[in-house]
């Protein structure tokens, strides 16, 4: 074995990403309210950062000597802990060596405005909306009206068991078995049809089946033919198989028609009026107004983002030559500082960009409608900008525009698309709502099968494979033709 020691030389590409990039498309795929918890987030934690509360104001004047003091800056900005408790506590010694005016930008407030503070948030309180009733509590304040003192005990069990629909997901068995308590398996089933007793109908089925036949009463019109069709004839419902019910049920074909058309009334999810899931606002980040050419010109909504800058103070505590902890910690937070703002201008202007190419795309969308979108994929748009198309897919995403025909994602101005026969270029949303069209148009006696809406779009010169057909008909929730034929 021989060791020795040499020098080689070798040229190789590394993609490096430094911290300032990363932070900048960070900040580009922020959607606007999470941007401004973002920027709250900075103002907390970076005492150089300042929001300006008037987009107007301006310093001006010469800057009046401040005194420096000496901070303690390794115990209180080097360390690693960045809890709560130690911030503080470091709020709490800088405002003791610190003059109010040297670090704040308005005034302390006064114990009247902490009382008339404390009295708003009160009236806030309240007059928020109260939580709504949930099925849980609608069931047990029924149940603990009318059932046995014996069966109360396992029948909150099986309420609270019940999914968001109002069904039972597991067994009567399996339930009284993990119960326990001596629960026999008749004063489980006795529970049961209590609870299928209470309001809303259909609440305690273990299926569909179930839940169906709980809603019908003596009073339900055609509930006879009702209960045949639902227990015995599910799925043929379901495919649309009106003949063989008539042969097997000895129904009427008008009897049928009419019994499937009151199962409409029934609710298959008595339970889902409960559920209150939360419905998330959008905050557009852009809107398009025209100009006096009739063209449209995209613009920022900023007015939600707090405009920010860097506190002259600290600037000036540079100039006084502090010492090299105070003015390392003052230069690393004015670099930070600057990376942010540096970030956020640079998302305005990509933002504003993309968007603008995309709209001067699509004006025929916002201009004549959906019908008239024309296929386009995020590389072109990056072609246009000069950009990567990573920079694209970021800025777009969760960003939505205020336009003349409504709010709209930008990703939605994004599809594919093939060539009709002509050689012209066409989107695939056209295509879907032609295959929409020729479905609401055809004879309901006589429905077109996948092979026949095949046909009928080659006539509109779309020249689609079947499976295709298939696809998009089961993407608008079309049924087969079996299922839309009409008796």
């Amino acid at each position: 074995m021989h060791l020795n020691v040499s020098q080689q030389m070798r040229m190789s590409q590394q993609m490096k990403l430094a911290p300032r990039m990363i932070q900048s498309m960070e900040i580009l795929q922020l959607p606007l309210m999470a941007l401004q918890e973002r920027i709250d987030q900075e103002l907390n934690e970076n005492v150089v950062l300042e929001q300006v509360t008037n987009r107007k104001e301006e310093y001006s004047g010469p800057a009046e000597e401040v005194e420096i003091p000496k901070l303690d800056i390794e115990r209180r900005e080097m360390t690693t802990d960045d809890n709560n408790a130690s911030d503080f506590e470091r709020l709490l010694e800088i405002s003791k060596e610190w003059p109010d005016d040297n670090y704040t930008s308005g005034s302390r407030p006064s114990s009247n405005r902490v009382e008339e503070d404390g009295d708003r948030q009160h009236d806030v309180m309240a007059n928020c909306e109260n939580r709504p009733e949930t099925l849980h509590e609608h069931l047990l304040e029924q149940f603990h009206c009318d059932a046995p003192e014996h069966l109360r005990s396992f029948g909150d069990y099986l309420i609270h068991n019940l999914d968001p629909n109002g069904r039972l997901q597991s067994s009567l068995p399996e339930l009284a078995q993990v119960f326990g308590a001596n629960i026999t398996l008749q004063d489980a089933d006795q529970a049961l049809k209590l609870v299928q007793r209470l309001d809303p109908p259909g609440v305690g089925a273990r299926d569909l089946k179930e839940c169906l036949l709980l809603q019908i009463t003596p009073d339900t019109p055609l509930g006879e033919i009702m209960t045949v069709l639902i227990s015995d004839h599910l799925d043929d419902i379901l495919q649309n198989r009106l003949p063989l019910m008539e042969r097997k049920t000895g129904f009427s074909l008008d009897a049928i028609k009419a019994a499937i058309e009151q199962m409409g009334t029934l609710n298959p999810y008595p339970g889902k009026k409960y559920d209150s899931p939360h419905v998330q606002s959008v905050t557009p980040d852009l809107k398009l107004e025209k100009n006096d050419a009739g063209l449209y010109k995209v613009e920022l909504i900023d007015e939600y983002v707090p405009q920010l800058r860097i506190n002259r103070r600290y600037i000036r505590m540079l100039e006084g030559n502090p010492d090299a902890a105070t003015k390392e910690f003052i230069k690393r937070k004015i670099e930070s500082a600057k990376w942010l703002i540096d970030s956020i201008e640079q998302r305005y202007n990509t933002l504003k960009r993309v968007a603008q190419s995309i709209v001067d795309e699509q004006t025929e969308f916002l201009d004549l409608g959906p019908e008239y979108i024309k296929p386009l994929k995020m590389q072109d748009i990056a072609d246009v900008v000069g950009v990567h198309v990573t920079t694209v897919s970021r800025a777009v995403d969760d960003k939505y525009i205020a336009t003349p025909r409504g709010i709209f994602p930008l990703k939605r101005f994004f599809g594919g698309g093939t060539k009709t026969a002509d050689g012209e270029d066409v989107a695939w949303e056209n295509i879907r709502l032609k295959l929409k069209e020729i479905v609401d148009k055809e004879d309901k006696s006589d429905p077109l099968s996948d092979d026949a809406l095949v046909a009928e779009l080659a006539k509109h010169g779309f020249n689609l494979a079947r499976r295709t057909v298939t696809k998009y008909r089961k993407a608008l929730n079309i049924p087969s033709s079996r299922q839309r034929r009409e008796y």
